[in-house]
């Protein structure tokens, strides 16, 4: 697999030696108790996704990743729910004709922070986690290989569409499109981007179906791989850890609810 189709950072990490399945049960210990328990429970949540960006040495791309999607796509959430969403009673301060209450911007906060910590885990689990060694696992743990092939093409969806508008820009430039001049003239020359990144994107995925079938996708008889994924007694506990950590979140919910 091209490395430029995927966000992965090879690196030698505790967290890179993880077993992909813990990695991604450890995201969905992060997303449901933020979406499902209390609200004050999310902003919490987002530290130890912060913390494990450093423990998997890929705090640079984390970082960056944060600074140019995350935080300006929350940034604006905030603000539009805090001017927008109706109700409450304590006003702070008027923007216009509109009234930001202490009640909405309690909301927006709560609803950012729970999209945030959606957000950074995936894009966690996606710089920490080759593609291929996350399929293989959930394949050699009985999985249908085509439920493992669309949880892998939705996480490279992003990797991939950025990879192929590089490579599409790169192009447009050595034919002297201007793509670093003023704001509008960068705007107008998204125009005859568009194209090539929509119907090269169709035709891959033509390709990719014609690939997977060569190489016997949808055979009923039993799969091996030359690479084999270990899993620690070390993984298996910690994924129980999270596991009950997930109930605890929940049944935290009902009991204050």
């Amino acid at each position: 697999m091209n490395p430029n189709r995927s966000f992965f950072v090879p690196v030698d990490s505790p967290l890179h030696r993880l077993n992909p399945l813990t990695k991604l049960t450890f995201v969905f210990a992060m997303i449901l108790p933020a979406f499902l328990s209390v609200p004050e429970l999310a902003p919490i949540l987002a530290i130890p996704v912060f913390l494990a960006a450093f423990i998997g040495r890929v705090q640079k791309p984390y970082l960056n990743l944060l600074l140019k999607l995350i935080l300006p796509t929350i940034t604006f959430m905030f603000v539009m729910q805090s001017v927008f969403l109706p109700g409450g009673e304590t006003i702070l301060f008027m923007l216009g004709p509109f009234d930001v209450t202490q009640e909405a911007m309690r909301s927006a906060f709560f609803t950012v922070t729970r999209i945030f910590v959606m957000v950074s885990s995936f894009a966690l689990l996606l710089l920490t986690t080759h593609p291929s060694e996350l399929m293989s696992d959930l394949t050699q743990r009985g999985l249908p290989g085509q439920f493992a092939y669309v949880i892998i093409s939705t996480l490279q969806i992003l990797p991939q569409m950025q990879a192929k508008a590089q490579t599409i820009i790169a192009a447009q430039r050595s034919r002297g499109l201007d793509t670093e001049s003023t704001f509008l003239k960068r705007a107008g020359s998204l125009v005859p981007l568009v194209s090539p990144l929509v119907f090269g994107s169709l035709a891959e995925v033509e390709e990719r179906a014609i690939a997977i079938e060569a190489r016997g996708f949808t055979s009923k008889k039993t799969k091996t791989s030359l690479h084999e994924i270990s899993d620690t007694s070390f993984d298996k506990g910690l994924r129980w850890i999270l596991v009950i950590l997930i109930l605890a979140s929940v049944a935290l919910r009902i009991w204050l609810s």
